[in-house]
């Protein structure tokens, strides 16, 4: 009975899968050849501001979202894009309401979030919930590796070929070809032309 069901599951994953060739996939801006969104899906909206680039995987149970409802109108714009060869790990979340650039290939661990939005607190007349803070983008460079459960809040950059340690949580600025942990992240390698890999002191 157990193989049956591991069988019916599997079928079922391959069936639910959002590829290129699947009425889904349409609904995208772009959505490259080779790439898929793993089923179950989270949450996906937004998909008409979303590009995919080639062989790019969602890992399952993840949310992909462009604006703040199914409803939210945003023009003839390109808000989220992930580029070619990437691979967005289980459980993870991207949510853009202005900008958010993930590059090619960006690895991530498991239950990684992303967002370029944050929810607003000064009118103390009205939840939290209901208030929004500006956007701001967000971008993550070719070949960075984010660890499990990152955390990559409004207005961050991350370079390209750098680590994020599993748990980070990255507010700001982290330079090519580097490694940062912590929350906030702060950068404790550095890879330097003509010295190769050192650390960085506080």
């Amino acid at each position: 009975m157990g193989a049956l069901a591991q069988r019916v599951w599997e079928r079922l994953m391959s069936w639910g899968a959002i590829g290129p060739k699947s009425a889904r996939a349409k609904r995208f801006r772009h959505f490259g050849n080779g790439s898929s969104i793993c089923f179950p899906v989270t949450a996906l909206y937004g998909e008409r501001y979303i590009s995919i680039g080639e062989g790019t995987i969602v890992g399952p149970y993840s949310s992909l979202s462009a604006g703040v409802s199914p409803e939210h109108e945003l023009g003839d714009v390109e808000v989220l894009t992930i580029g070619n060869h990437a691979l967005i790990g289980k459980g993870s979340a991207v949510v853009a309401h202005e900008r958010v650039v993930i590059g090619d290939h960006v690895f991530t661990g498991h239950n990684v979030y992303v967002t370029d939005a944050n929810h607003g607190y000064e009118d103390i007349t009205t939840p939290i919930g209901q208030q929004f803070a500006p956007s701001r983008p967000v971008a993550i460079g070719d070949g960075s590796w984010l660890g499990h459960g990152t955390v990559v809040l409004p207005g961050a950059s991350i370079g390209a070929h750098v680590v994020i340690g599993a748990g980070s949580v990255v507010t700001s600025h982290i330079p090519d070809r580097s490694v940062a942990v912590g929350n906030p992240a702060r950068v404790i390698r550095r890879y330097i032309d003509g010295q190769g890999w050192v650390d960085v002191k506080d």
